[in-house]
C-alpha cells in the first residue's frame, strides 16, 4: 500500500502541486485563520473529494485585474489562473457585456439562433488564419476536444489518432484517452481504442537522446510520420502545439508534421485551449509555427474569466457532418457566453494586448535566463510571450527533478504574495493575465529569485 501511494504521489505531480503535502499543511497553519478554515472544512465535507482539486488550499473572496484576494484580505499576483484571465479578472467591459446580454436575451434555445453567436462564429473567422472559418461553440473545452475528434473521423472515415504522452486535453473519458497523463488515466479501465501515442517534443529532456547529439534534429516528428505510414489509417494527430510545461518544438518541427499528415491523410487538430488568444505573442499558438492546422480548439479565456465557453474551429472543408451531431449542447449558442467572447477578443484587439504579451513575454525571459546564470538549481527557463516555465533540477548534469525545492519556492512565493502553478512536480509555470504591467511583473519575478535565493541559501 504504501509503494503504491508513493507511485501514486510521482503521478500527481505531472499535473500540478500535490494537495497533501506537509509542506501544504504547515503554510495553511501559519496563513489561514479559523474562519477560512470552516469553510475549508465545510468544502470537505459536501464536495467529492478527487485529486489535485481536494483539499483546497485557500478561499478566495475577491478577484480584479491580476489580484485573487482571500477572505482574510491578503492579495495574490495569480500567474496561474487556470489559463482563463487573458484580460484580467472582473473587467468591466466583460462584466458589462454579460449584464447587457442578460438584459437583451439571456438564453437560446436550441435550433434557433442569435445576434451575438452568429457575430462571434464570424469574428472568429475573420481573426483565424487561413481556411479556418466554420465553428462550433460548447461549454468546456473538453467537450470542444471531443467534437473535433469526431469531426475527423467523420471527415477521413478512421478513427485513430496519435497524441502526445504527457498531454492533457481534459478530463472526459474520450479526452483522457487522447491525453498522456497518468494520473488521469490510472484505475479507470479500458479506454478508447486506437488512440496512438508518441513522445512529445522536449530538448531538455528528449527520451530520444537529442541534447546528447547536439541538439534537436527533429526525430520525434520523423516518428510521427513513421507512425502515420505504419498504421495507415490516422484520421488525426491532435496536440497542443506548446505543451504547458511550457516546451516550445521548432517551427520546423510542426511544419514537417503538418506535410506528414498532409501525405498520409490525416488531419492536424490544434488544442489551444490554455493558450490562443494572444498569450504566446500571436493571436492564435500555431502562428509561432507557420502553419494552420485543419482544426483549432480554443477555450478557458475565450469566456473573459467569467463564462465558460470553448469553440472548435474547422475548416471550410470539413463541413461534412450536417447529418451528424457534433456537439447538439445546451448551452451551445449562449448568448451570454458569446458575448463574454466578443467583448474579450475586442479589448485584446483594442488594447494591443497580443503586442504587449510579446515584448513583455521577451524582457521576463531574459530576466529568467540572467536567473539562471545566478542560481544553480535552475536547470532551463523557457518562454514564448507571457507563458513561461523555470525548470529547477537537483544537478545540472544529471537533470535530476528538484520536487522539494520547487515545492518549497511555491509556498515561499505565496507567503509574498505570488501564485502559480507547478507543472510535473518541478517546473513554475508562470502565465499571468496579459494586461500585467513591466512593474508588475519585475515584481512578480524578485518573489521568485527572493524565494530562489533562500531555497538554494539553505543547502
Amino acid at each position: 500500500m504504501l509503494k503504491r501511494r508513493q507511485a501514486m504521489s510521482k503521478l500527481h505531480k505531472s499535473e500540478g502541486d500535490i494537495n497533501i503535502s506537509p509542506r501544504r499543511e504547515k503554510w495553511q497553519k501559519a496563513h489561514i485563520d479559523a474562519e477560512s478554515r470552516a469553510m475549508l472544512d465545510e468544502d470537505a465535507r459536501y464536495f467529492l473529494k478527487q485529486s489535485l482539486s481536494t483539499p483546497c488550499l485557500n478561499t478566495m473572496r475577491a478577484c480584479e485585474g491580476i489580484y485573487i484576494e482571500d477572505m482574510q484580505g491578503r492579495r495574490y499576483m495569480d500567474f496561474h489562473g487556470n489559463n482563463v484571465h487573458q484580460v484580467g479578472f472582473a473587467n468591466p467591459d466583460i462584466i458589462n457585456a454579460i449584464k447587457n446580454q442578460l438584459d437583451e436575451l439571456p438564453f437560446c434555445t436550441r435550433r434557433y439562433t442569435n445576434r451575438v453567436a452568429v457575430e462571434l462564429a464570424k469574428k472568429l473567422a475573420d481573426i483565424a488564419p487561413g481556411h479556418l472559418n466554420r465553428s462550433l461553440f460548447c461549454p468546456g473545452g473538453a467537450e470542444a476536444v471531443g467534437m473535433a475528434v469526431k469531426l475527423a473521423r467523420v471527415a477521413t472515415g478512421r478513427h485513430k489518432t496519435v497524441s502526445m504522452w504527457d498531454s492533457f486535453h481534459g478530463a472526459t473519458l474520450d479526452t483522457i484517452s487522447i491525453g498522456g497523463e497518468a494520473v488521469f488515466r490510472q484505475d479507470i479501465g479500458p479506454l478508447l481504442p486506437g488512440t496512438e501515442h508518441v513522445p512529445p517534443p522536449d530538448e531538455y529532456r528528449c527520451v530520444f537522446g537529442c541534447s546528447d547529439r547536439g541538439g534537436c534534429d527533429l526525430t520525434c516528428a520523423n516518428y510521427v510520420e513513421y507512425i502515420l505510414e505504419k498504421e495507415g489509417d490516422i484520421a488525426a494527430v491532435i496536440s497542443e502545439p506548446i505543451r504547458s510545461t511550457p516546451y516550445i518544438p521548432k517551427p520546423e518541427y510542426w511544419q514537417k508534421i503538418r506535410r506528414a499528415c498532409d501525405r498520409h491523410g490525416a488531419l492536424l487538430i490544434f488544442d489551444e485551449i490554455p493558450h490562443a488568444l494572444g498569450r504566446t505573442g500571436k493571436m492564435f499558438t500555431f502562428e509561432n509555427f507557420d502553419i494552420v492546422p485543419d482544426i483549432v480548439v480554443i477555450g478557458k479565456g475565450l469566456g473573459g474569466g467569467v463564462f465558460p465557453l470553448a469553440a472548435m474551429i474547422a475548416s471550410e472543408a470539413l463541413d461534412v457532418a450536417g447529418d451528424r451531431a457534433m456537439g447538439h449542447y445546451t448551452h451551445e449558442k449562449s448568448p451570454v457566453g458569446c458575448a463574454a467572447a466578443l467583448a474579450t477578443i475586442k479589448y485584446i484587439e483594442n488594447h494591443n494586448l497580443v503586442e504587449h504579451a510579446r515584448k513583455l513575454g521577451q524582457h521576463a525571459l531574459e530576466r529568467l535566463r540572467a536567473m539562471k546564470d545566478r542560481y544553480p538549481v535552475i536547470g532551463d527557463v523557457r518562454g514564448l510571450g507571457l507563458f513561461l516555465g523555470i525548470e529547477l533540477v537537483k544537478d545540472r548534469q544529471t537533470r535530476e527533478r528538484a520536487f522539494d525545492e520547487a515545492e518549497a519556492v511555491l509556498y515561499a512565493a505565496l507567503s509574498k504574495g505570488l501564485s502559480f502553478k507547478l507543472t510535473m512536480g518541478n517546473i513554475i509555470t508562470l502565465t499571468p493575465p496579459l494586461t500585467i504591467t513591466r512593474e508588475e511583473m519585475d515584481r512578480a519575478l524578485d518573489i521568485i529569485e527572493e524565494c530562489i535565493n533562500e531555497i538554494e541559501n539553505r543547502k
